[in-house]
């Protein structure tokens, strides 16, 4: 059937959910409400991809996997997302508007029946490669959508706003998280992004459009290029126009692009998957603090995306501000990677540094992906889908490379997300026991672990912890056994009557109060109370004086003893046996990461010989030359179309 004959087939009631194709191109309004529909669907797909990262260490404590399997659950997804971004290609022959509506529909589905009720690492893994799979059709079909409508010279604005999809996806996710705290399950947050995602597929379903093959297999330089790309419609086969779609993709500028572009992305990947999972667990954040950190980093890539997208039709080039987005996610990565060195940076620093970063990200980002295309369109513009597919491919391979370098290099995580948690734990909670077992020596803590009620063993650990000796503590002992109740008598009696006792022994007003005290603190008669006393004196002054001395020290080293010992065996010996490697990892971690963050560096800086394989100009005025050129050649075409001279 020809395209005429297509168009003029009526499409009405139930048919328009399926039937989507405008064999006209379409007004502004409708144009922007399908824009806006693909940037909306790009967000809530970017959104519930990225929740898991979200609430990454909730998931390792509650599902008992460990920071490796975590990894290659992203590994994996993400491998699922690079296949069917390459089989997304199809489009270019059947269409787009269906294939993200039906993926709306199916993402929604997987996080409300499938995510909320896994709670394994199989069943987390499986769910997440299937979201994964579908987010990687998504890749490829909403920027070929974004792309066919819009002509090149506002392409970098339209791409500015696509683009929006993975960042605001991003900001979404962090923004959700850190403002329900009260959320204990992890689950729950993915009732939320499904519930969403249900309203955005009924938008979809009921006002998604998109342009016929005839129509979107065409170069729209400009809005003076639509009657010419219109009338040119009626003549084009689509069938050969795909036909051997990679092999005619495989092109140095297109492939070259789509690698540097992904290089480029490297420290991307780092902070969607792991970045929450560094704060808390190198800095210490919270959950809701590490994400509402993050939050800034979205927002000032959003930001920029869209600003620069703007400035790059404005100027008409793309390729400068490309070269200084490579620069500036280079300086933003190496000044992050500086302050992540000192454990007193504050939260408003790494908002700084963060936001630089991102906003060199979106720099870009936004230009690159309109370049992309017109490189693309530059080969074959019936292929744009099959271009952006090896792309997908492409991004999510080197993604996939860039996930497992994670555990490689940054090998602590392990260690403080298994057993940080309740190391930090008991040792907040015996803080002062800890203390006391410090002070001991191994052989020591052998010996009272073998016998608890060795006195020598007792005697040689109070020894290490009053820091007297071993004779002082058996002389304490001694003479606390043989004057323990003339000992009792003396703590009843006041300070300041022993101290006029001991200065005047004959003070009778002292003796007094002495006996006073001493029958109150026992509750017995006065002549008891003065026997007592009387015993107390007999006591030879140098005993007193030596146990004045020590004998503090020591009770309160027996005292810590004690409470040592009353630590259960199970948790002290957790301590002393992880204590060790969680302190060693703390030590580590913030080194490994850095080195990891340096690896983003070096791929930001690669991105910049890439930028030379793309389409287009490096200097405005060249830019406007070549467009002012182009309308001179559609205009010709167009009058001879027409059957009338120029």
């Amino acid at each position: 059937m020809s395209a005429d004959a297509v168009a003029a087939t009526p499409v009405t009631g139930v048919t328009r959910l399926w039937r989507r194709e405008l064999h006209h191109y379409p007004a502004v309004r409708t144009r922007i409400v399908c824009l806006s529909i693909v940037v909306l669907a790009t967000v809530l797909f970017y959104y519930q991809y990225y929740v898991v990262n979200s609430v990454s260490e909730n998931v390792l404590t509650t599902t008992g996997m460990s920071f490796m399997d975590f990894v290659w659950i992203n590994v994996i997804s993400v491998a699922a997302s690079a296949l069917a971004s390459l089989a997304a290609g199809i489009t270019d022959r059947y269409g787009r508007a269906n294939l993200v509506t039906a993926g709306v529909l199916g993402c929604s589905l997987v996080c409300l029946f499938g995510l909320t009720n896994a709670h394994s690492t199989f069943a987390v893994g499986f769910w997440f490669a299937v979201l994964g799979a579908l987010e990687g059709v998504v890749l490829v079909a909403t920027p070929a959508l974004v792309r066919d409508f819009s002509p090149q010279l506002g392409r970098a604005s339209a791409m500015g706003f696509w683009t929006l999809g993975p960042v605001l996806g991003s900001l979404v996710s962090t923004v959700v998280v850190s403002s329900t705290p009260h959320l204990d399950a992890w689950q729950d947050q993915y009732w939320i992004c499904g519930l969403a995602g249900l309203v955005v597929f009924v938008i979809a379903l009921l006002w998604l459009r998109e342009l016929s093959p005839q129509l979107r297999d065409q170069v729209l330089v400009s809005e003076k290029d639509l009657a010419i790309v219109e009338a040119r419609a009626r003549g084009i086969d689509v069938e050969a126009a795909t036909t051997n779609p990679l092999r005619q993709m495989m092109r140095l500028d297109i492939l070259g692009s789509a690698v540097g572009i992904s290089l480029f992305f490297f420290i991307y990947y780092v902070a969607v998957s792991f970045f929450p999972l560094f704060f808390q667990v190198v800095l210490g954040y919270t959950e809701s603090r590490a994400n509402s950190l993050m939050s800034w980093m979205w927002a000032a890539q959003a930001v920029s995306l869209v600003v620069v997208g703007v400035l790059s039709d404005r100027l008409r080039v793309r390729k400068p501000f490309m070269l200084v987005g490579a620069i500036g996610a280079a300086i933003g990565t190496i000044g992050f990677i500086r302050v992540t060195a000192s454990a007193d940076t504050s939260y408003t620093t790494f908002a700084v540094w963060l936001s630089v970063m991102a906003i060199s990200l979106g720099m870009g980002f936004a230009p690159w992906m309109a370049s992309y295309t017109e490189t693309v369109e530059d080969r074959n513009p019936a292929l744009v889908a099959t271009g952006l597919s090896l792309w997908g491919l492409t991004i999510r391979s080197i993604a996939a490379a860039a996930i497992i370098l994670g555990p490689t290099v940054v090998t602590t995580v392990n260690t403080l997300v298994n057993d940080g948690p309740r190391v930090q734990g008991l040792a907040s909670t015996y803080s002062s026991e800890l203390a006391t077992a410090a002070l001991l020596t191994p052989a020591t803590t052998a010996a009272l672990t073998a016998s608890p009620d060795d006195p020598m063993a007792q005697a040689q650990a109070v020894s290490e912890i009053s820091g007297k000796s071993v004779d002082v503590v058996g002389k304490v002992i001694t003479l606390g056994q043989k004057y323990d109740a003339q000992l009792a008598t003396l703590a009843a009696i006041d300070p300041k009557t022993q101290t006029a006792l001991l200065g005047d022994p004959n003070d009778q007003q002292a003796q007094v109060t002495a006996v006073e005290e001493i029958a109150k603190g026992f509750g017995i008669s006065a002549a008891r109370a003065t026997g007592r006393l009387m015993s107390l004196a007999a006591v030879p002054p140098a005993d007193l004086a030596f146990l004045d001395e020590n004998g503090g020290a020591v009770q309160d080293a027996g005292t810590a003893l004690q409470a040592l010992g009353e630590v259960p065996a199970d948790d002290l010996t957790y301590l002393q046996e992880r204590g060790p490697a969680v302190q060693q990892a703390v030590d580590d971690a913030p080194g490994q990461w850095r080195k990891y963050f340096w690896m983003a560096v070096v791929g930001e800086l690669l991105f910049i010989p890439f930028i030379f394989l793309m389409a287009g100009y490096w200097d405005p005025r060249r830019a406007r030359k070549h467009a002012a050129e182009h309308d001179r050649r559609v205009a010709a075409e167009l009058a001879a179309l027409q059957g009338r001279p120029e």
